[in-house]
């Protein structure tokens, strides 16, 4: 999946992948953006957008 492709999807599905992958997969939020070559700032202002932000310490997503 690449990155144009995951920025584009709705911010729900998004935020469902993107903290299945950090759970899963990556173990920040730099190593995700790198794995899948797109900026941090880019995916945070989208969840933003929908009330999200992202927890260090958890290492996912969570509302504000």
């Amino acid at each position: 999946m690449d990155a144009s492709y995951m920025l584009n999807l709705d911010a729900n599905i998004l935020l469902g992948i993107v903290n299945e992958k950090l759970r899963l997969e990556c173990d920040s939020l730099e190593d995700l953006a790198l794995t899948f070559g797109f900026e941090e700032r880019s995916l945070a202002r989208r969840l933003e957008s929908i009330g999200y932000h992202y927890d260090v310490i958890s290492n996912q997503f969570k509302a504000f």
